[in-house]
């Protein structure tokens, strides 16, 4: 089919067919490869197994759409967007390729086709009810991305992809997280959302559907659990308050067991003190009345006794 502008052709397009670097994420088996032989006789050329009988219905469509020329152009010619594909059957026979984008050719009576839409798509999975392994009830919902890779394989052999995703993802949702305790699901919660993606690629790759991420959204849990956990929480924060109060007063008697050491060795300095703790109540408590005593009063009781 030529390129060049203003120029159209009645020919169908080529397969488009999605390239191998688009299935990459998991690590999973490409269903480009080997997963592609199993399904070959769902893309055979649509001539294939018609008959007889096939051929004189597509010779009078064929006849049919010259007589009725160019009022027959209306019905035969199709468009697809650049995001969406279609698959043709003819004469219930699914035509080798999907075609699209742009302009491509059915024929009347005979042929019949089917348009997807390759956009990545997310639905949300409603909130399941899920007892963990720990016996906790909790409500947990998620958000899955998807797309279809292989039109169609997603037409032939699955009668609604969107729905069948949906309810795969809903079973695979509480299944997985019946096999975690509440506290891998509160902070395992990435590591569960990727090996979930894994699990519904490997499911619905054989419908020709990969699903691109999963995200586990919310994890609700019951409001006497909640109560529960916030009194433990409470409780373990007033246990550490102490203890850290405790390890305070530990170090500030150690400092002034040394600072006693200190001034014992030097007269003048518990003097200095003295003078510093006058002047800090000076100016902090104006209405505070002090009466000075010397220091020399208390100089006999420093000293050393000599019966030791």
């Amino acid at each position: 089919m030529s390129n060049e502008p203003g120029h159209h052709s009645l020919i169908c397009m080529q397969t488009n067919k999605v390239q191998p670097e688009m299935e990459t994420n998991y690590n999973q088996e490409k269903p480009g490869g080997s997963q592609d032989a199993p399904n070959s006789e769902l893309v055979a050329p649509g001539s294939e197994g018609i008959g007889c009988c096939g051929y004189v219905l597509i010779f009078f469509s064929f006849l049919m759409v010259l007589v009725t020329f160019p009022i027959s152009l209306w019905a035969c010619i199709k468009i697809v967007q650049e995001y969406e594909r279609a698959v043709i059957f003819r004469l219930g026979r699914v035509r080798s390729g999907a075609k699209g984008p742009g302009i491509f050719w059915i024929m009347p009576c005979t042929d019949d086709f089917c348009r997807l839409d390759l956009r990545t798509v997310s639905f949300a999975v409603p909130p399941q009810e899920v007892l963990t392994k720990d016996s906790v009830t909790i409500m947990v919902d998620a958000v899955v991305f998807y797309r279809i890779f292989n039109p169609i394989i997603t037409v032939v052999k699955v009668d609604n992809a969107n729905q069948a995703t949906q309810l795969l993802a809903q079973t695979t949702l509480r299944n997985m997280l019946g096999t975690k305790s509440l506290t891998e699901i509160l902070i395992d919660r990435e590591e569960m959302a990727d090996h979930m993606g894994r699990v519904l690629y490997a499911a619905t790759k054989e419908w020709g559907i990969k699903v691109e991420r999963v995200e586990i959204r919310d994890v609700k849990l019951p409001s006497s659990l909640q109560r529960a956990m916030a009194t433990e929480a409470e409780a373990a924060r007033e246990a550490r308050a102490k203890v850290v109060a405790a390890e305070g007063e530990m170090n500030a008697s150690r400092a002034l067991k040394e600072a006693a050491v200190i001034m014992s060795e030097s007269p003048a300095a518990l003097q200095l003190r003295y003078l510093q703790t006058l002047s800090q109540i000076a100016t902090e408590r104006n209405s505070t009345i002090v009466f000075p005593i010397p220091v020399e009063l208390f100089s006999r009781y420093l000293e050393p006794r000599k019966d030791q």
